[in-house]
């Protein structure tokens, strides 16, 4: 089992230099990206398998051939990739685990979207903060407030917590960078097509489930990981932990509603409620006691939520790499 969870041997430095690298300088947008390459080529797929899909069966066999088709090639790609560069060169092989190590995780790019959120809310006016906040959330931004929207803010810093930091780590740990890249394609193929909308409710529905699975021990990992982190920053942590506890599952996702609560606790804000989605209002449940309104503090305290969530994550992720290399 060793051997089938971690085919190339993975040094547990590599994991500290990719995520300083990360929070030095985040994701460049010159520089190529591999879940844009993921997200191409779920587009290209999605576009040839729906030339054989005309009923609800069949798009609900078209997106099972969608995801497992995405998830395998790129598994197989970056793990062919890496054991070649494993066996003749070292340093290639050193430079590709970083670089995907690096584009896996979301800290410092996490930050920089929220911070760009609350600073055109500040300079630009509300019409340009709706503009910058739809390109981090799905939900209609058009007739937003302005705790609306940094309610939003908080509920994406909170959710990617898990989504961009935690979880990705955790299928590095378990699984090597071809896992965590693995992970990512899982991650890439909900936000693409995982919606519960006409043309996506029967294709996009096992993405959607398979996504629901794979985060579900790391949305919980994250959770406990935050209540620790509240605790670290001087938050009401007991709330973090009491909150996640009583409104955790109250989430229409079985996993979002875990990070959100705990930052919703520690906090005191209340988070979720009615949302739109393409003109649809969505009823979500709210979480959290309204101790007080949801202004620019809460967005920055719940970045320093993250942040601190994520240095634990890497510590735990590392001490378990060091443990299996000593050991294993």
């Amino acid at each position: 089992m060793p051997y089938l969870l971690n085919p190339i041997p993975f040094p547990p430095v590599i994991l500290l230099l990719a995520f300083m690298l990360d929070l030095a300088i985040g994701d460049p947008e010159w520089l190529p990206h591999p879940v844009r390459w993921i997200g191409r080529l779920i587009a290209f797929l999605e576009g040839v398998i729906r030339r054989f899909t005309s009923t609800p069966a069949q798009e609900r066999l078209g997106g099972y051939v969608l995801a497992v088709t995405t998830v395998a090639a790129v598994y197989a790609s970056a793990l062919l990739l890496l054991n070649f560069a494993y066996r003749y060169s070292q340093p290639l092989f050193h430079l590709l685990s970083i670089y995907i190590v690096w584009a896996s995780i979301a800290v410092r790019s996490l930050k920089k979207e929220a911070d760009g959120v609350v600073g055109a809310l500040r300079d630009k006016g509300l019409a340009q903060a709706r503009a910058r906040l739809s390109r981090i959330v799905g939900r209609d931004t058009e007739n937003l407030s302005e705790e609306d929207i940094l309610r939003a803010v908080v509920e994406t810093v909170s959710e990617n917590t898990s989504d961009g930091v935690v979880a990705p780590l955790f299928f590095l740990t378990i699984g090597g960078p071809p896992l965590m890249l693995a992970y990512k394609a899982i991650n890439t193929l909900d936000s693409m097509v995982g919606y519960k909308n006409r043309r996506y409710m029967d294709f996009g529905r096992f993405s959607a489930t398979l996504d629901d699975a794979a985060n579900f021990i790391p949305a919980r990992l994250s959770s406990l990981l935050m209540v620790l982190a509240s605790m670290i920053l001087g938050y009401n942590w007991r709330k973090a932990y009491g909150i996640s506890r009583r409104d955790g599952r109250k989430h229409p996702s079985p996993n979002s509603g875990l990070p959100e609560a705990a930052t919703a606790g520690a906090l005191g804000v209340r988070l979720g409620g009615p949302s739109y989605y393409g003109g649809m209002v969505s009823e979500k449940p709210w979480i959290g006691e309204r101790v007080r309104s949801i202004d620019a503090w809460a967005v920055s305290s719940s970045v320093k939520i993250m942040y601190t969530t994520a240095f634990l994550s890497v510590l735990l992720a590392f001490l378990a790499r060091t443990t299996a290399v000593l050991f294993g």
